[in-house]
């Protein structure tokens, strides 16, 4: 099989290609074959709904496609794929949750794109939270910020957690969903119990690590190629109540990432010693203080700190949070205090502050609104997310912050750095991570104007050059590769493994077109 399987892609590609081509000339066909189907009332051709399918978050990237379903149920969603799949001219089918995929990732170019989050509460998609607390059943559709809510309600939370909480849980699920949580925890895909899953056969499967394993390891973190996730079961805990919330500042990268390394090092799941987050970032001259990673500052602290960053041009930033509650409220400071001491963060640039646990989880939602009030939201960002092995991090600092970033001067907004455990992700998944044991995420997270984008894109081209040149194996988060060989070398040994996997459960290639995985044309 492992020999057949680049003749059969090549085959499929081939095919799919002609039946594009023929289907650019049939789509009134398809159109009028989906309005016998039961779900027709569902399937939208509105203007307005083909321009929302259209774009996404990363207003770079605009694909239409031909219809919008807006499905009630999962069932709404096995009957297109089943029609799609048992058509003479199969069509592409993608799932989009709340859109902010960054480069397309989720269109469907003369297809049809499933709008998840129109599907309501009900129909078993919704949130619900079992008797004893154990776990909460989730919707695909749902968005993170309304679990959060809904389970803080009784007391309860998830662990591993999304920066950025109004994305849908089906969305993460299929790249991997990482924070500063991920150290301790594990990725969101490394929390979870059992998924449902409806095939690009049009199969409706409930899988875990002990029932279908297969499809279960294939879709986490496998960008929406082997089946749109409509529902998973998330552990829960109890939820604290509170946060220490501190930020250190940094002129020396060295340190800087010697400490990061040492406080992940106790990452005990069940360790309350340890600590919950753990998260850095760089403050560069040519930005601001006032984004949402440096709001924290107080006002009457930000002259030496800006200072200090005019004399340096880059101060790291690192930053950690304690959860505690009213049983932990007495013993949280000594705790924290023992997990700073001996640190080498510059003598009086530590800051903290006092927060509610939700208020720190949600943290950027309220710059999101200040964003969309300056009409500074929906605009194209060209961001960059990496993953850097331990053993090169130092080098890119060197290479890419302290040369290309600087001498380039258009980085203003938000650049994460800092590390995550091997061991608490799951190598069977389809994520891919640097062989490591400690790596770094790294992340870019530029806006730009429309008309000014490229050069962005050409910063993050550079520095992607300059990792292939200095020896730096980098792996993308959120990966887009334009180029077959570019996915090949992105999945390494994973691979084969990806292929048999899309043999198996979307043989004829209908899911996520937007990811150019297997449609690419190179």
């Amino acid at each position: 099989m492992a020999v057949a399987l680049p003749s059969f892609f090549t085959a499929i590609m081939i095919m799919s290609r002609l039946m594009a081509f023929i289907g650019i000339s049939k789509n009134n066909d398809m159109s009028s074959k989906l309005q016998a189907l039961d779900i027709a009332p569902k399937v939208s051709h509105d203007p307005s709904a083909i321009e929302s399918a259209s774009q996404d978050f990363g207003h770079i990237v605009k694909a239409a496609p031909q219809a919008v379903l807006l499905p009630s149920s999962p069932r709404d969603i096995a009957s297109l794929v089943n029609f799609s799949y048992s058509n003479s001219v199969p069509f592409s089918i993608a799932a989009r949750g709340n859109s902010h995929s960054l480069n397309g990732q989720a269109m469907a170019k003369n297809g049809v794109v499933i709008d998840m989050t129109s599907m309501k509460s009900g129909n078993g998609t919704g949130i619900r939270i079992a008797s004893d607390g154990s776990y909460v059943d989730v919707g695909g559709q749902q968005l993170w910020i309304d679990v959060l809510n809904a389970t803080l309600g009784l007391g309860l939370t998830p662990v591993s957690w999304t920066d950025y909480l109004y994305l849908t849980v089906g969305g993460t699920l299929s790249n991997a969903g990482i924070s500063g949580q991920t150290f301790r925890y594990g990725p969101q895909i490394s929390n979870v119990y059992e998924i449902d899953v409806i095939t690009g056969t049009a199969d409706f499967v409930t899988c875990s690590p002990n029932n279908n394993s297969d499809l279960f390891y294939a879709a986490l973190g496998g960008l929406g190629q082997f089946g749109i996730i409509t529902r998973a079961r998330i552990p829960l805990e109890p939820a604290p109540k509170r946060v220490k919330w501190v930020r250190m500042l940094y002129t020396d990268f060295l340190d800087f990432t010697r400490d990061q390394e040492l406080l992940i090092s106790k990452n005990g799941r069940n360790d309350n010693k340890a600590l919950n987050y753990l998260a850095g970032s760089l403050l560069l001259d040519q930005g601001s203080l006032d984004n949402w990673r440096s709001s924290f500052f107080p006002p009457q602290d930000q002259p030496k700190i800006i200072s200090l960053i005019t004399k340096f041009r880059i101060v790291y930033c690192l930053e950690i949070v304690k959860h505690y509650d009213s049983q932990t409220k007495t013993t949280v400071d000594k705790d924290l205090q023992q997990l700073l001491k001996g640190l080498s963060y510059l003598p009086g640039f530590m800051f903290e502050k006092d927060a509610k646990y939700e208020e720190f989880l949600n943290r950027v939602h309220s710059e999101e609104l200040k964003l969309k009030a300056k009409g500074l939201w929906d605009v194209p960002h060209p961001w960059l997310n990496l993953f850097i092995p331990k053993s090169k991090i130092s080098d890119f600092n060197d290479g890419v912050f302290k040369s290309i970033v600087l001498k380039r001067n258009i980085t203003t907004g938000p650049v994460l750095v800092y590390p995550m455990n091997r061991k608490k992700w799951d190598d069977r998944m389809s994520a891919v991570i640097p062989d490591e044991e400690i790596f770094y995420t790294v992340g870019l997270l530029q806006s730009s104007g429309f008309d000014d984008w490229r050069t962005f894109e050409d910063q993050n081209k550079e520095i992607l050059q300059f990792c292939e040149k200095a020896g730096i194996k980098v792996k993308q988060y959120l990966p887009h590769y334009t180029t077959k060989v570019g996915w090949v070398n992105h999945f390494g040994s994973k691979w084969s493994t990806f292929q048999k996997r899309k043999l198996q459960f979307d043989p004829k290639l209908l899911l996520s077109p937007g990811q150019r995985i297997f449609n690419n044309n190179q």
